[in-house]
């Protein structure tokens, strides 16, 4: 089936992350426990794994700010499939130690893994086959327009301590030549090191996107709108970002006190120079979407609101409720991806304050937007209950951000949650009276995915915790919040057989159901 065509026709899917699977190694991988969901999904009829951003994780282990928009994380690396192309052995497995199997303890895990990955990198230096050997400069030839810069960025950060790259000598700060060539003749083994990481990451990507295709899913990325202020990004890139003369930001993104938080939220990432962008053709953008539409069959744009206006907050505030809107691209940009791309195979993150403009041009482009039944039942949602959802759109019980459906339900309000108790309590009484007589909210979870998938809309997706029926302690992010977000796992024993068979059967009577195995 054509990219163009998933969008269009009627399937369901899972949200989990990679790093929420089951695994000895600290998080989930791209090994075994992947390749293990594909075949539930398979099994249970799914079209859809929508995962967030893959790529490695930045301030507070957030998938959304990374120092990198092209490359992939090294977290993902699996050590088994390493093992399994002779790059570790046995005792090297071992040798990992006990991590918590239900949490992820990101600096810990990073901090073995690294081990694993440059004890691989050596037996792969010194013992490479000659064909293993040419099909690493491939990559490296393939990749390189993003490759060079980010394995130099990261060789350059690992030498200079994690200083943030405004803060090198001024000739690697500002990228002069002679200091550029220095520097990749100086570090040649660290950059190495991290070429190498890319690669496996692209090669276990690579077998995993053939696994999934031939169980009938197709992958759904998450491409965050801004990028991580310190990364190779903006070092490559300084003339189209917003600033100063010493490389730091002159205002920073965030987003409008709205129902997620009263204060805002100040993601402090720089904001992009659209006038410098459009100048070039929008290269930038171009490259960054080839890359992800390398790796994923759809797109979800999170932030899509910021095409068209950005909340920009000045550098030096410490929340984001002083800021002001700014311009974006709008139909410029996408009318130029279009072109570039050959189709925009994307799902618009539309949600927070409604905007006209945003749906004229997320309508303008065909693009489906996002419908989540947690909001469907406030007071103020009488245009967002289920029967609204249109065709051309994807249909979630929640999202990262949310509470599960069942911590939802049980959540009295106040105390960190935007509404309040008598609103909460309200919510609920109206799905109980949309369900119908004799819902009494046992199964709540079941209720939601019952309702997305009866739905209209042609795409519903389901966080696993959902699947799972799991409470608030599995959320996986709290907007506004920097701790204890992101680190959510599930056990390989938690998914049954009879939640597989619970979901196949809600995906085959409302006409879910994959296409046939490749």
């Amino acid at each position: 089936m054509k990219r163009r065509d998933l969008l269009n026709e009627r399937g369901s899917g899972v949200l989990v992350h990679l790093t929420s699977l089951p695994g000895p190694f600290g998080c989930g991988d791209l090994g075994p426990s992947a390749h293990r969901l594909v075949k539930q999904l398979g099994r249970a009829r799914q079209r859809f794994w929508q995962m967030l951003p893959v790529c490695p994780v930045g301030a507070g282990n957030a998938p959304y700010s990374s120092p990198s928009s092209f490359a992939g994380s090294p977290l993902l690396v699996s050590p088994q499939m390493l093992a399994r192309d002779g790059l570790l052995n046995a005792r090297a497995l071992q040798r990992f130690g006990a991590l918590p199997a239900r949490r992820v303890n990101y600096r810990a895990t990073a901090r073995k893994r690294e081990v694993l990955l440059r004890e691989a990198y050596a037996t792969f230096r010194n013992d490479a086959a000659r064909a293993d050997r040419a099909r690493f400069e491939t990559f490296q030839r393939k990749q390189g327009a993003w490759l060079n810069d980010h394995t130099l960025f990261m060789a350059l950060k690992v030498f200079n301590r994690g200083a943030s790259w405004t803060d090198w000598e001024e000739g690697l700060r500002l990228r002069e030549p002679q200091a550029l060539s220095r520097a990749r003749e100086k570090h040649a083994g660290e950059i190495e090191y991290h070429t190498f990481v890319q690669y496996q990451f692209d090669r276990q990507w690579r077998a995993l996107t053939d696994a999934a295709r031939a169980e009938g899913v197709r992958l759904v990325g998450d491409l965050p709108f801004y990028v991580e202020h310190d990364s190779s990004d903006v070092w490559a890139h300084r003339d189209i970002f917003e600033l100063d003369r010493q490389g730091r930001p002159r205002a920073v993104a965030g987003v409008a006190p709205d129902l997620f938080s009263e204060s805002g939220q100040l993601w402090g990432n720089p904001l992009f120079n659209w006038n410098a962008l459009a100048r070039r053709g929008y290269s930038w953008w171009v490259k960054r979407l080839e890359r992800s539409l390398d790796l994923f069959d759809i797109l979800r744009l999170d932030h899509f609101i910021a095409f068209h206006r950005a909340w920009a907050v000045p550098a030096r505030a410490r929340t984001a409720r002083r800021g002001a809107y700014r311009p974006g691209p709008g139909a410029k940009l996408f009318t130029t991806l279009r072109a570039k791309l050959g189709g925009l195979p994307f799902i618009a993150e539309d949600l927070g304050t409604m905007v006209p403009e945003v749906h004229v041009l997320r309508d303008q482009f065909d693009l489906p937007g996002m419908h989540v039944l947690q909001f469907s039942f406030a007071d103020d949602a009488a245009l967002s209950k289920p029967f609204t959802c249109p065709r051309r759109a994807v249909i979630y019980t929640g999202t990262h951000d949310n509470n599960t459906s069942l911590g939802w339900f049980r959540d009295r309000g106040g105390r960190g949650n935007t509404r309040t108790p008598a609103q909460m309590e309200a919510a609920r009484a109206c799905l109980l009276r949309y369900l119908g007589r004799g819902a009494r909210g046992a199964e709540i979870h079941w209720d939601l995915i019952r309702l997305a998938f009866m739905s209209a809309a042609n795409i519903a997706i389901v966080p696993l915790q959902d699947v799972l029926g799991l409470g608030s302690s599995a959320r996986m992010n709290m907007p506004g919040t920097a701790r204890g977000n992101w680190e959510w796992r599930y056990d390989e024993g938690d998914l049954t057989d009879r939640a597989l068979e619970r979901l196949a059967g809600l995906t085959d009577i409302y006409g879910r159901t994959s296409e046939p195995h490749a």
